[in-house]
């Protein structure tokens, strides 16, 4: 623990140290610049960049290599550092075994960081204490060389820098390049993190199916992912069939639309359209509140009180339904304690905002002409709205909704608490269901077995889910793209 604090307060005071080193040196490549165009001016040569441009020439080529040095050293630099000390392993390990050959070494790096991980030097074989020792001093000589280095390259950037300031000087031209950079790689790590989901959902779902039949998974009407007791269990243990999760994720999110899409999309009308200024300055803020609402707060609420009033509801409509069929055996609705319906209702609160706020902007972009216009026929208020105002706003409304349907079948936490756990295919909103991300969830959580296919099957769960989703996305693309063709 007090060595991760010590790398944690090197790095601080390090990256501390280049922002004043690059703010001084932005001065004084300023400063350099100032004094060159006065001189320059007199002499009949004019500046090709301002001096700020110049100031900030000398502040990354003084800073800039000094940070990538440490941020390799923070990267890389204490797995390097252990790499060398576990090259020259004590004798004692010689004769362990791989896997005790690697606990005692995950022992030895948790001595060498203080302890935090639970470790007790007392208790570990002398051999562990030494390698400790080992990986301390190349973690401190690593540090030493990082720092030094850093220095190094500051100094000697800063030199370079000052020497190169002239009145020639294509600073504006490298200062803009060294930007576009930056911003370029920025979008790279974006772009880059997406295909790594992208890939690694890939190459496990590849996995999955060589161990379960894609049309099983795809086409199957039973899901009981079991973990196999035996290896000659492998791929035939559990049933993968996807289709009762995805039932189960469409009914939640179709009872959260017909929540949802209404009221958000008749506020949005009503706030647009009908609302003083006044007014909606209040109401609007508010009602974007539910989307900060954290999502367990939303599964509590779930769980605790609309779950068991939906329970309550059931039971006394199936007394309803029995007296009216006294003939008919059995509960005519077989009303859980969790229920599609009390994490559809939920979840129809919770995206209110997506469809509201997104309906309202659209809605408020028409332009003002065609309400001019429509009333300038004789047409009422009303009659523009649904006939002008809601035609020309079609895309972004569509758009919103299906973003609504989106975030409502990749929500995790309502169906979590109060969607239940049972893969079924029922058309009864008062029973429990389970979705593809609780599924997700339940697969991932606790002891797992990456190479087992109940494991392997989140994965392919989580493929389908993005496949889903993209889908969604896509048409939404292509209506937007249709209508705003037409009414543009």
């Amino acid at each position: 623990m007090l060595e991760q604090i010590a790398h944690s307060r090197l790095v601080l005071i390090a990256l501390s140290a280049l922002v004043v080193w690059a703010a001084t040196l932005f001065l004084l490549g300023r400063r350099r610049a100032v004094v060159l165009a006065a001189s320059s001016i007199s002499g009949g040569r004019q500046m090709h960049s301002r001096p700020n441009y110049h100031g900030y020439f000398a502040a990354l080529l003084a800073a800039g290599p000094a940070f990538l040095a440490l941020a390799f050293y923070a990267l890389f630099g204490q797995a390097l550092a252990d790499r060398i000390a576990i090259s020259d392993l004590p004798a004692d390990f010689s004769a362990l075994s791989a896997f005790e050959r690697a606990v005692q070494i995950d022992a030895a790096r948790a001595l060498a960081e203080g302890g935090g991980s639970g470790v007790i030097a007392s208790e570990q074989p002398p051999a562990v204490g030494t390698l400790a020792t080992a990986m301390e001093r190349s973690r401190g000589g690593a540090k030493l060389i990082a720092v030094a280095v850093a220095i190094a390259l500051a100094v000697l950037g800063a030199a370079i820098a000052l020497m190169r300031i002239k009145p020639a000087l294509r600073a504006r031209t490298m200062v803009e390049r060294v930007i576009g950079g930056l911003l370029m790689l920025c979008s790279g790590v974006a772009i880059a993190t997406t295909a790594g989901i992208v890939l690694s959902l890939v190459f496990e779902t590849i996995r999955f199916f060589g161990e379960v039949s894609p049309l099983e998974f795809m086409f199957g009407l039973k899901w009981s992912a079991q973990t196999q007791i035996r290896p000659d269990q492998i791929g035939s243990s559990g049933a993968f069939g996807a289709v009762p999760l995805l039932f189960g994720s469409l009914m939640i999110t179709l009872i959260a639309m017909l929540v949802a899409a209404p009221v958000g999309l008749f506020a949005a009308i009503y706030l647009s359209e009908y609302a003083g200024p006044r007014f909606r300055a209040t109401v609007k803020p508010i009602l974007e509140v539910l989307a900060g609402v954290p999502t367990v707060v939303y599964g509590f609420f779930a769980l605790l009180t609309v779950a068991p009033a939906i329970k309550a509801f059931g039971e006394w409509l199936n007394r309803v339904l029995m007296n009216l069929f006294p003939g008919v055996e059995g509960p005519i609705i077989d009303a859980q304690p969790t229920s599609a319906l009390a994490a559809g209702l939920v979840m129809g609160v919770m995206i209110i905002p997506f469809v509201s706020s997104l309906s309202d902007d659209v809605i408020n972009a028409a332009p003002q002409s065609l309400r001019d216009g429509s009333a300038a026929l004789g047409a009422t208020r009303a009659e523009t709205i649904r006939k002008v105002i809601l035609p020309a706003a079609l895309p972004g409304i569509v758009a919103a909704l299906l973003l609504a349907v989106s975030r409502a079948i990749g929500e995790t936490m309502i169906v979590v608490m109060a969607a239940g756990q049972r893969a079924q295919i029922t058309a009864n909103p008062f029973s429990d269901v389970t979705t593809i991300t609780v599924q997700i969830v339940d697969l991932l959580t606790g002891d797992t077995e990456f190479d087992s296919p109940k494991t392997l099957s989140a994965f392919a769960l989580g493929f389908g889910l993005f496949l889903l989703t993209l889908l969604f996305n896509v048409i939404a693309q292509q209506v937007v793209k249709a209508y705003r063709e037409k009414y543009e």
